[in-house]
């Protein structure tokens, strides 16, 4: 699980469209905590804290406390907006935890040991099918990553779930199939010795066959003459 971390906010008792954008305007974000039963909690917090955070990784898998004018509050990023045009943050969203909240995320997948990968020595390029894998699991036990590792992966090899270690209380959401994380795929015009020895197979066979009906025809031309 990553660091937690800590950030201050304040109450806020307008919402709306002006109030949010007043906000921004002083150089804070519009944001809103909830969930455990307890009823949503709008606050603001400082907009160059949440976007270092959110930039430097692992943001939506980190649980973290939200100091509220001095009451502590235990969250995890739910949701974050963008801006379409501007791309600044325009929003977020928190989920009240405790040490019994069970939460879905996704966490991120690592590639390690592509040197040792005989299918990327020879020209193959790593196909990442997911970037992130979702999981059901205990707030205060959410992986920070999954590792897979690529040795001995040759040209047209994959990982698949199954061969990634999931810590105890971590339970995948799709249960019922072995998907693919990765594969390993060959560039465009580089072939597999196996695509390489089909191909020569097929033009012997279509050699063959030219053969036989060039015989075939000599045959029935000399009859013919007789």
């Amino acid at each position: 699980m990553s660091n937690s971390y800590e950030l201050k906010a304040e109450a806020r008792e307008r919402v709306g469209k002006g109030s949010a954008r007043e906000l921004r305007r002083s150089g804070m974000i519009p944001a809103v905590i909830y969930g455990d039963k307890q009823p949503p909690l709008s606050i603001a917090l400082p907009y160059k804290e949440v976007t270092m955070k959110i930039h430097a990784g692992g943001f939506m898998t980190t649980i973290a406390t939200i100091d509220v004018d001095g009451k502590k509050v235990r969250v995890l990023p739910k949701d974050y907006q963008l801006d379409p045009v501007r791309d600044f943050t325009m929003h977020v969203d928190f989920l009240r935890v405790s040490k019994n909240t069970q939460v879905t995320v996704d966490v991120p997948v690592h590639f390690i040991n592509e040197e040792e990968s005989p299918g990327i020595k020879r020209g193959g390029v790593l196909n990442v099918v997911r970037h992130t894998v979702e999981v059901n699991c205990p707030a205060d036990s959410i992986p920070e990553s999954f590792i897979a590792d690529l040795t001995g992966l040759d040209l047209g090899d994959g990982i698949h779930i199954s061969g990634i270690t999931l810590p105890e209380e971590v339970e995948l959401t799709i249960t019922d199939r072995d998907f693919t994380i990765a594969t390993i795929a060959a560039p465009a015009g580089l072939k597999s010795e196996e695509e390489e020895a089909e191909e020569a197979a097929e033009e012997g066979v279509d050699a063959e066959g030219a053969e036989a009906e060039g015989e075939e025809g000599a045959t029935e031309e000399g009859e013919s003459e007789e």
